[in-house]
């Protein structure tokens, strides 16, 4: 006997259903329109009922190859392997920004005096699953941006000073995969500075360049 709709974790049902409305606007059955509108609603809704009405008039469903890909392309981007000890960055009246595809090392250090710092972890490959950043900011304005399916801790001191870590932990909750999830745990101290940990992409975002992907591929 199947278990009720209702007794099923209700980010299972959202994951489910944001691979149907994908799956069925890839093969052109469903607008762009009509796709992004109930992925925001799927996003957003919080009864089981409620979710899966959104796909009921909606013909294909989801086969073992899309959710395959869908996998892969959530994934962090993560190779096991041997990383650098320490990565330092020192930043005393100037700026810089670190981004790209590179390799993340096990501790990184930077110092920003009267600076700006930006490093951008969105394409970077992690080869360890716990990353240490130690800070040290004074009179700075600093940003982190993180990938969607990373965690992050925040763990730093701050004197006349912020830090505002807007990168959700939970947001890939419902995407289950067998590849290690990455954590950034931040640490040191922030004086009369800002730091922002953010997302330079949302889940949407991702999700809809996803499914252009998997549109172009069909089309």
């Amino acid at each position: 006997m199947p278990v009720t709709l209702t007794d099923r974790p209700i980010e299972t049902v959202r994951s489910e259903v944001i691979d149907q409305l994908i799956m069925n606007y890839s093969h052109g059955e469903i607008s762009y329109e009509a796709f992004e509108r109930r992925l925001d609603q799927a996003m957003e809704l919080a009864n089981h009922q409620d979710l899966v009405d959104l796909t009921n008039d909606l013909p294909l469903a989801v086969d073992k190859a899309f959710v395959e890909s869908k996998k892969q392309d959530l994934a962090p981007n993560y190779v096991a392997g041997e990383a650098e000890e320490v990565d330092t960055m020192v930043n005393i009246f100037s700026s810089s920004n670190r981004g790209g595809a590179f390799r993340v090392a096990k501790e990184i250090r930077y110092f920003s005096i009267f600076s700006s710092t930006d490093i951008d972890f969105t394409d970077a490959v992690f080869s360890q699953q716990e990353v240490r950043i130690k800070i040290f900011s004074l009179f700075s304005s600093d940003t982190i941006y993180v990938p969607e399916n990373v965690n992050v801790a925040s763990k730093a001191f701050c004197i006349f000073a912020s830090i505002d870590n807007a990168a959700p932990n939970n947001e890939l909750s419902h995407v289950r995969s067998s590849t290690p999830v990455p954590t950034l745990i931040i640490e040191g101290f922030s004086i009369f500075s800002s730091v922002d940990i953010d997302l330079k992409r949302t889940m949407k975002e991702k999700l809809m360049k996803m499914a252009d992907s998997f549109k172009n591929i069909f089309s």
